[in-house]
């Protein structure tokens, strides 16, 4: 429970260095790309494998490391794209509601227990993350915009958890998630490098010092977040079914407490009702484990 916590606790920071970048207007990409570099190094610097560089490719896990490398920044730039097209209430509720594709396959591959409080806090879950992310400027719905941009972020999302998950169990031991962790932000590096590269020869603009320090800052959170993600995974008494809807829904808990007392942001109604809700069935999925 400790690592779940630990997880919560650095994902739930992602957002307001997120939140910063705006204030400091950081360029997202550049910024993005160091901390995949950052958090690579640091997969390596303190892993307690015995695995080199030069032996990554014989690991079981090194090709679902280079996938989910590449669907990091991948749903990254889906999600950039689905924010400034249809939202980011929308682009929020489908990223968070994918929580339903990793609860699905952990009950069909792993023949997880799906009793009737489990069903009853999943689906509470939903209501809860769809009611937590309305906002009452936003004018854009999932009904009157397009549904391509939100329905790939939604699966895409939910893939990563998955594929975590199923690579997690069947090939990653316990000594190398360090060096698993460090190897699929490598890949994201460098595939965010490739775009990067070819941003700068399509319009060329300084790296910029404050971009570098941006990344760095990120980098480290956003390394650990998975770290303590997969430790919980290996080493938590919830089910992962379970698992991802507590964490899924306590960062959003805990973002929504730092967007009250830190940015001042205000809530409707039905943000209360959202947040109550999210209280809720993490209380009746965790018992029902």
């Amino acid at each position: 429970m400790v690592y779940l916590l630990l997880s919560v606790l650095f994902s739930s920071s992602l957002f307001v260095i997120f939140k910063y970048f705006d204030v400091y207007k950081i360029d997202t990409l550049k910024a993005i790309v160091v901390n995949y570099l950052v958090a690579f190094t640091l997969g390596f610097a303190i892993t307690d494998s015995q695995v080199s560089f030069v032996d990554l490719p014989s690991e079981s896990w090194f090709y679902g490391a280079m996938i989910l490398g590449l669907l990091f920044v991948m749903i990254f730039f889906v999600m950039a794209l689905a924010s400034q097209k249809n939202g980011v209430s929308v682009a929020s509720v489908a990223s968070k509601m994918s929580v339903v594709i990793p609860v699905i396959f952990g009950v069909w591959l792993y023949d997880e227990s799906l009793s009737f409080l489990k069903v009853l806090g999943i689906i509470l879950a939903l209501f809860a993350v769809y009611l937590s992310s309305l906002k009452e400027t936003s004018k854009t719905s999932l009904v009157s915009s397009g549904l391509i941009l939100p329905l790939i972020l939604f699966l895409g999302s939910g893939a990563i958890d998955t594929l975590l998950k199923y690579i997690e169990i069947n090939f990653v031991k316990t000594e190398e998630v360090a060096v698993f962790s460090g190897s699929l932000f490598g890949f994201a590096a460098l595939f965010g490098l490739f775009i990067l590269l070819v941003k700068t020869i399509k319009k060329p603009s300084p790296f910029g010092f404050k971009n570098l320090i941006a990344g760095v800052v990120l980098g480290v959170p956003n390394y650990y977040s998975i770290v303590f993600l997969i430790k919980a995974l290996q080493h938590g008494g919830l089910e992962s079914s379970s698992l991802f809807t507590v964490n899924n829904l306590a960062i959003v808990l805990l973002s929504t407490c730092i967007g009250f007392l830190v940015f001042k942001e205000t809530f409707s109604t039905k943000n209360k009702i959202g947040i109550f809700l999210a209280v809720l069935a993490i209380v009746l999925v965790a018992s029902a484990s």
